[in-house]
C-alpha cells in the first residue's frame, strides 16, 4: 500500500508539529509513506470564497500530485471533504475519480483501512474533544 501524505495549507504553515506528528503515526503503523514535494493547497480557501471556479487550478495540481498514490491522507477533516465532495467542479476524469475516492482523514483511515481501533497510545489526563462538522456531517466520522 502506498499512501500519500497530505498536509493542508494551514498545518504547513501554522503547525508543522501536527505534519510531523501525522507522518510519524502512520510510520508506526507501517504505513509506507510518501509526501509529494509539490503539493499545495486543496482549493478549499477559495472554493470556501465563492471563487469554486478559480480554485480549479489548485484543484488539478492536487490531482496531480496525488493520482499514483493507492490511498491519500491527511490530518485535516475539511480539506478531505472538500476533495470528496468538491472536485465535481473537475472533469471526471479516471485520475480525478481514483483521487477523491481514495482521499481520508487520518483517523477514518485507521479505522476504515487499517482497521485499527487500538494504537497503543495514551494519555493520562482528561481532556474536551470537538468533532468538527466536516467530518461529523461531511464524512460521517460520528
Amino acid at each position: 500500500m502506498k499512501v500519500g501524505l497530505f498536509i493542508p495549507c494551514y498545518i504547513n504553515q501554522l503547525y508543522p508539529q501536527v505534519a510531523i506528528a501525522t507522518l510519524e503515526l502512520l510510520e508506526k503503523l507501517g504505513v509506507d509513506v510518501y509526501y509529494p514535494t509539490g503539493q499545495t493547497c486543496c482549493g478549499q480557501p477559495l472554493g470556501n470564497s465563492g471563487y469554486e471556479e478559480d480554485s480549479k487550478g489548485a484543484c488539478q495540481v492536487f490531482v496531480e500530485n496525488f493520482k499514483e498514490y493507492d490511498y491519500i491522507v491527511g490530518p485535516s477533516g475539511s480539506c478531505i471533504y472538500h476533495v470528496k465532495h468538491h472536485f465535481d467542479i473537475l472533469e471526471q476524469t479516471p485520475e480525478v475519480i481514483k483521487v477523491r475516492n481514495n482521499a481520508y482523514e487520518l483517523c477514518e483511515f485507521i479505522v476504515k483501512v487499517l482497521g485499527k481501533t487500538d494504537i497503543g497510545a495514551s494519555f493520562p489526563h482528561k481532556v474536551g474533544l470537538h468533532k468538527s462538522c466536516h467530518g461529523l456531517r461531511g464524512l460521517k466520522l460520528g
